[in-house]
Formats: C-alpha cells, sequence, structure tokens
C-alpha cells in the first residue's frame, strides 16, 4: 500500500522535528531545501536541492512527487510557497493570498489599517531613496523602526531616532530582503512583556493559543531580536481572551484554514493590542516543544497533520508549571572559548541543543542565525523565570579566546 507522501520545505538542525514527526505519522517524507550541506536531508527519505522560495520548482517537485500535503515548518519565507503549492495542487491550507499578507510586513500593516485593528503608521519601500525623502519631509514621526518586509528571525531590525542614523539602517535592512523591499513604521511603546506565543486554527476558529512574555538584552549589537519567550504570558485571562479575540477575527477576514501560527504581539497601557505578526507556520527556538512540555499539546504533530488533511483532535488543555527557551548569544564576534552556566543555572535546563562548541567562530547576537544554539528550561515560578530570562548574564557566561 502506497505510503502518504508530504514535501517539507526546509531541512535546517530546528526542522528535523517536522520530518521525524511526519516518519513517526507513517509518511513518506520529501525534502526540499538550497543548501547542500542541510542536515534534514540524511533524515527525509528523499531529497531535492531546490530553494523553499523558488514557487515553481517546489511545484514541480510537488506534481513529479504526487504529494499529498506540503508543510513549510518554521519558516516564514517558505510559507508563502507552501500555500502556492497547496492551492495549485488542490491540497490541504489556507489561501494563498491570504497567507502572502501574513508573510510580508508591509501588506499585512496595509491591511490591518484597512480593516481598523490598532497598527502603528508605516510604509513599504523598494527605493531608498524614496524612504530617505519621506523622512527628510517629516511623514514619520521618530523613534521609528526599519524591518525587511520579507525576512525571519528578526533579522535586518533596526530602530532609527534621528534622520541622521537614517541611511546607513535603511540599506542594512534592505540587504537582509530578498526581494529588496523594506518597511518603515512608528515605534509602539508597550505595556509589560511584548507577547509571544504560538496557536492553531482548525477551519479557520482558533481553538489552541498559548501566549509567552517576550524578553530582549538590550546590550546586544541588535536589541530587537528576542532572546527568551518564556511561558505563561503574565497578564490576565481577560486580558489574553482581548488578544484572542483580535487574532480571531483577523482569521476570519483572511478566510484562514487549518494551520499553526506564531504570534508578535503588543498592548498598549489601556489594552489596545497591537498584532506586530501573525506568521501562518510553527515558532522557531524549540516554542512547540516548549509548549508541548507545559501544555501536552504536540503542535509539530498538529502542523504535519493540518498539511496533510488529517483530523486534528485536541484533549482537555491544562497549562502547568513555568517553561522558557533561551536562545545562548555573543555580544561579539570571536573565537568560543566555552559556555558556562552556573550551578543555579544548569538545574533548571531540561533540554541543551548548543550548536557551537570551544574553538568555533561565533557572530555578535543580530538574528535567529547567529545563535550558539537553545535551551529548554523550567522554573519554580513566574518570578524566578522572568527574574533568569531578563538577567541572564547572571546564569549564562559566553567566553571568548579572543575578538574578532
Amino acid at each position: 500500500m502506497r505510503k502518504k507522501r508530504i514535501l517539507l520545505l526546509g531541512g535546517s538542525a530546528q526542522q528535523i522535528v517536522a520530518i521525524k514527526t511526519a516518519k513517526k505519522l507513517g509518511y513518506y517524507t520529501i525534502l526540499c531545501d538550497f543548501l547542500p550541506d542541510n542536515p534534514g536531508q540524511y533524515v527525509a527519505d528523499k531529497f531535492y536541492l531546490v530553494s523553499t522560495t523558488d514557487k515553481s520548482e517546489v511545484l514541480k517537485v510537488a506534481e513529479k512527487e504526487s504529494v499529498d500535503g506540503v508543510l513549510a515548518y518554521a519558516s516564514d519565507p517558505a510559507a508563502p510557497t507552501a500555500a502556492y503549492v497547496a492551492e495549485r495542487l488542490d491540497l490541504p491550507g489556507s489561501p494563498y493570498k491570504s497567507v502572502e499578507i501574513l508573510c510580508n510586513k508591509d501588506q499585512f500593516r496595509e491591511f490591518l489599517a484597512e480593516n481598523g485593528f490598532c497598527t502603528p503608521k508605516a510604509k513599504g519601500y523598494s527605493d531608498i531613496a524614496e524612504a530617505q525623502n519621506d523622512l527628510k519631509n517629516g511623514i514619520f514621526k521618530y523613534p521609528i523602526i526599519v524591518k525587511p518586509v520579507d525576512s525571519s528571525g528578526s533579522k535586518g531590525v533596526s530602530r532609527i531616532d534621528t534622520f541622521d542614523e537614517a541611511n546607513a539602517k535603511l540599506e542594512y535592512a534592505m540587504s537582509f530582503s530578498r526581494g529588496r523591499k523594506i518597511i518603515i513604521e512608528e515605534f509602539v511603546e508597550k505595556f509589560g512583556y511584548q507577547i509571544a506565543g504560538d496557536g492553531l486554527s482548525i477551519d479557520g476558529k482558533l481553538v489552541f493559543r498559548y501566549f509567552a512574555n517576550d524578553h530582549f538584552n538590550t546590550k546586544c549589537v541588535n536589541p530587537f531580536v528576542p532572546i527568551s519567550a518564556s511561558f505563561p504570558y503574565n497578564m490576565p485571562r481577560e486580558v489574553q481572551d482581548k488578544i484572542q479575540g483580535e487574532i480571531q477575527r483577523l482569521l476570519d477576514l483572511l478566510h484562514m484554514q487549518t494551520t499553526t501560527y506564531n504570534f508578535d504581539m503588543r498592548i498598549d497601557k489601556d489594552y489596545n493590542v497591537y498584532l506586530m505578526e501573525v506568521a501562518p507556520r510553527d515558532g522557531g527556538n524549540y516554542i512547540p516543544d516548549v509548549i508541548k512540555y507545559a501544555t501536552g499539546i504536540d503542535l509539530v504533530e498538529c502542523s504535519v497533520k493540518a498539511a496533510m488533511g488529517e483530523k486534528i483532535e485536541l484533549k482537555d488543555v491544562n497549562p502547568r508549571g513555568y517553561y522558557s527557551y533561551f536562545a545562548v548569544h555573543s555580544l561579539e564576534d570571536g573565537i568560543l572559548n566555552e559556555i558556562a552556566f552556573t550551578e543555579e543555572g544548569s538545574k533548571h535546563i531540561i533540554e541543551n541543543h548548543l550548536i557551537k562548541k570551544a574553538g568555533d567562530k561565533v557572530k555578535a547576537f543580530t538574528g535567529a542565525n547567529t545563535t550558539l544554539g537553545c535551551l529548554i528550561m523550567k522554573f519554580d515560578n513566574m518570578e524566578q523565570m522572568l527574574h533568569m530570562m531578563d538577567y541572564s548574564e547572571e546564569w549564562c557566561k559566553v567566553k571568548l579566546l579572543e575578538n574578532l
């Protein structure tokens, strides 16, 4: 009997879990990745050296292999490709146009504004000179944030406080955009922690969400890249229900179907909800693993089943405990000597996914692609968790042999 076949887009170390989960569920796994040394190819049943953002080439692979589903696990850039292929081949998935809106920051901001959501003033640019001209003419109120419209992992993000620093940061953001397009948006002052987390919709209804507190290190070269998400979110139930309501309104307007999501949101002091990002894919940095510890819900399995059109049944969710991921990071470029944890730090680590070792070259933390690896951690209470994630230098030391 022929096994059902799933096409997976992306074979990085963090994406292997989706390949393994698909195999565990009994599917024949086919992988596309543009990197010839991706580790996923040694786990998948079949591998194609094809870019996950090349829609036409991925479609050819899907047609050739007669796949039954396609999944871009934990990948913003590949999510539109998966939706495109699914729509062309009448496979399970959400509308391609809707996924494109969610994955392109300028389109997303425009959609939010048109539909009455709280959203910062924003505009997309393909020409840096046009962006400079708008800044010179006072179109935006400082401070502002500039980002590539189509990158993930907070790569290329900068804050601009004066016109004098604009050009370098506009160029920096543009260098991370595959489509050579950036977005400028006015800075949203947050109340409490920025909100992270993942969720799941079935037939368009958000049936599961688990929100987290985002943590940042202001000493990093890019202080806008989260170093941790700690669960659960420390706001009252009524605030979380309001956030869920805004997400649901968005999903209804976009006619989303059965899929997983990664959230990036803020609230202001009046509890107005700002949906900064609602990405139609699982979170990176082992967020689904953290959520599984806390809730028992396996979002990786849910994402695979959603891609294959299989029925998803959720058991009763009773979140328990205090968990986080922590992205181990360096503040400088250099040669790694050691990553040292205090006794207090070590006792909270339940999974260690470090990818750098002594003697390796490391980069200063500017995005998810420069992490030294991730830890999954468990804590005794909310206060302890928030303190350790906000003051990670007290228990985690990244020591360099020399700077570069």
